[in-house]
């Protein structure tokens, strides 16, 4: 992994993933599970969509409106859980929230989505890091109920 202790290798992550964001739009196909993530803070509105391979993410698509945070997050969870198990997913997930929220967490696990250490800065600010990834939540906890 390179190094992401410089704040401008930060944004131009955040903002590659905003001007190129992968999977990024929807598809037409009934056996995705969806679920719409829309904050009430700002006009964050994302519909994400996730395949499930028996145990494995198999894809992660979303789209909507969003903030570039939003967005560039987003893209990089749906980029980190594809071909994982819903297991490792939640892990990734749970190390995510602990960076957001200051808590312990392992860098190893995050690779860019170590671009929103700082998100607790800005407070306002995490709700856009962590709509997209609480979704993909909502949606695996769906699916093993």
């Amino acid at each position: 992994m390179r190094s992401l202790d410089s704040p401008q290798i930060l944004r131009e992550i955040i903002m590659d993933h905003y001007e190129h964001p992968r999977n990024r739009g929807l598809v037409d196909d009934d056996t995705y599970k969806k679920v719409n993530m829309n904050s009430d803070t700002c006009i964050d509105d994302l519909d994400i969509q996730v395949k499930f391979d028996g145990d494995v993410i198999s894809d992660v698509r979303y789209d909507g409106e969003a903030c570039a945070i939003c967005t560039s997050s987003t893209s990089i969870m749906s980029q980190l859980v594809k071909g994982k198990s819903k297991a490792e997913a939640k892990k990734i997930i749970e190390n995510y929230m602990n960076m957001i929220y200051e808590k312990d967490y392992d860098e190893e696990l995050l690779e860019e989505a170590i671009a929103f250490k700082n998100t607790h800065k800005q407070a306002n600010r995490i709700k856009c890091a962590t709509l997209g990834w609480n979704g993909l939540v909502k949606l695996i906890e769906e699916s093993e109920e």
